[in-house]
């Protein structure tokens, strides 16, 4: 990689601009030289050649947008003078496709120690969960989530109840000048390993919340509860306790026949308790003995040697920034290619941001019947999004465009990177469980949290996250590492970032060297090592109601 500049394709007519570039700096790509009229900002684009009005932008091989106004060579590319387009798709032009699988030898002996399920799977952590059918509920799993993570010594930290604690002697010490000036905060403390939980083989009780269930549409109820079947057959969860009031839309029948669904022989711990055949001092004493009884048992598990086969890698990104695609990303999609090369599974999610590159991943599909589904799912998805005034070129956020993602096709061309080259095994609908190894296709909006909500529904048992601007999202029950696309980022937000690919920027890293570190990360974080999300109790989780979220 060069040390300013990149060009990603043989045939892109622009150039990535990998340090601030000044006005009219001479920059030098390939023995072609560009004088630059303005300015080029780091993770910005500049064109090779002179654009007229409607002129194509090639960037990653692929249409990623068209000139509104002329482009000279050497200017950069903006929202200004470009709009989002993108190459049509179709099952019918599929085109064959061919790959090579990466030498995977050396990894092939390599082992993760996670809790063995009798399905065949191997689960990362260890998780008992609670969930309410209906959002009349979330007020007593809070109250049981208190009361289980203070006694069994689940909680977090709490950190900043006792800065206001300080703050309070302070002030009442008549001393306001250090609260005004913060002298009495430094550092931030260290995340204590609480080795005193009676329970050594549960790695937590996860409460959920939420607020549906009832009231809106029946597809939300329904589809309400095949996600929290997905969450109770993932291998990460041992065990489920479910409140239900009795009356909402979201039936535990419908939540029961969800799991045989997708798994026809579950047999994990499983107890309901309905609101309405009592008092909640009788609902919640049940639920609570039930719970604890479950824990016992599930804390008879333990970690045991299992092969990488066994991963489920969820393939995610947000907080995007011009780095992203040329980093972080294909380090991801590095990573994938070994995992499928070992037989585990990798997924792809966030269907917005596969705008513009869905002729190739059509190719990719392994049969033509997976290709027409995937097909059917993004057109199906955009046409709700137009209906009601939007697209997915309305995508990119105002910090995904301010650091270099001009438009749609630009950042979904550089977050399918993720998904490196291997042929695409399976597609899934939202709550999808999957069934076979290599790289799937999940659908999912682009937005952090209902991604990060499917993928896990979808089975992952540990999620990569790459971000160029920096995001605390986390997940209850599936462990979320953040992978940085540059170090200035990754020095920024040390609390946040688990694992740096700004080497891949700076040169001193190719992408495979750097997936290989990040893989080596992997194998920690599925044994038990907790990502700075788990150590932050990042628990984030949104069901997607399946109306139009970018």
């Amino acid at each position: 990689m060069a040390s300013n500049l990149l060009k990603i394709h043989p045939s892109d007519n622009v150039i990535v601009a990998l340090r601030d570039l000044p006005n009219h700096a001479v920059a030098e790509w390939d023995g072609q030289q560009y004088s630059l009229p303005y300015g080029v900002s780091a993770k910005h684009k500049f064109v090779t050649e002179d654009i007229d009005t409607g002129g194509a932008i090639i960037m990653y091989g692929v249409l990623v947008g068209r000139a509104k106004q002329p482009i000279k060579k050497g200017e950069p590319i903006t929202t200004f003078n470009l709009a989002h387009d993108s190459q049509d798709y179709s099952t019918a032009n599929r085109q064959p496709y061919t790959y090579v699988q990466p030498d995977v030898t050396k990894w092939q002996d390599r082992t993760f120690r996670g809790y063995h399920r009798e399905d065949g799977r191997v689960g990362t952590y260890n998780y008992w969960l609670v969930v309410p059918l209906v959002f009349c509920e979330n007020r007593n799993v809070l109250i049981m989530k208190d009361a289980f993570e203070r006694e069994l010594g689940y909680a977090q930290t709490d950190i900043y109840r006792e800065h206001v604690r300080e703050f309070l002697h302070l002030y009442q010490a008549g001393d306001m000048r250090k609260v005004k000036s913060l002298e009495v905060f430094t550092e931030q403390p260290a995340v204590k390993k609480i080795t005193d939980r009676p329970f050594q083989n549960v790695d937590g009780v996860k409460f959920l919340t939420h607020e549906g269930g009832c009231g809106g549409t029946r597809q939300d109820a329904n589809t309400l509860c095949a996600l929290f079947a997905a969450y109770a057959v993932n291998p990460n969860v041992a065990g489920i306790t479910v409140l239900s009031l009795g009356c909402q839309n979201s039936e535990l029948k419908t939540l029961e026949d969800e799991i045989k669904k997708r798994d026809p022989h579950f047999n994990k711990p499983f107890f309901a308790f309905e609101h309405q055949k009592g008092t909640e001092y009788s609902l919640m004493s049940g639920a609570i003995k039930e719970t604890f009884m479950g824990l016992t048992k599930i804390n008879e598990f333990e970690r045991a040697d299992a092969p990488l086969s066994k991963l489920s890698v969820g393939l995610k990104c947000g907080g995007s920034d011009g780095f992203s695609g040329i980093s972080a990303n294909p380090v991801l999609g590095h990573l994938s290619d070994i995992v499928v090369g070992l037989g585990g599974q990798t997924l792809l999610a966030e269907f917005p941001e596969l705008n513009g590159v869905e002729q190739e991943l059509l190719n990719r599909c392994v049969t033509e019947e997976k290709a027409a589904k995937f097909e059917k799912l993004m057109r199906d998805y955009a046409g709700k999004a137009e209906a009601v005034g939007s697209a997915f070129a309305f995508n990119p956020s105002p910090g995904n465009i301010k650091d270099g993602l001009i438009t749609d096709a630009i950042k979904s061309a550089g977050a399918a990177r993720k998904g490196g080259n291997a042929y695409i095994s399976d597609v899934l609908n939202y709550t999808e469980r999957a069934t076979v190894p290599g790289l799937q296709l999940v659908c999912t909006p682009g937005n952090d949290v209902e991604a990060t909500t499917g993928q896990t529904a979808a089975g992952a048992n540990v999620i990569l996250f790459t971000t160029g601007l920096g995001t605390p999202t986390g997940n209850p029950i599936c462990p979320v590492a953040k992978v940085a696309t540059n170090s200035a980022l990754a020095n920024r937000m040390p609390d946040v970032i688990d694992f740096d690919c700004g080497p891949v920027v700076d040169g001193t890293q190719s992408i495979e060297e750097n997936a290989e570190h990040l893989l080596e990360y992997v194998i920690k974080v599925a044994s038990g090592e907790l990502t700075k999300a788990q150590q932050l109790g990042q628990n984030d989780f949104i069901p997607w109601k399946r109306g139009v979220s970018l």
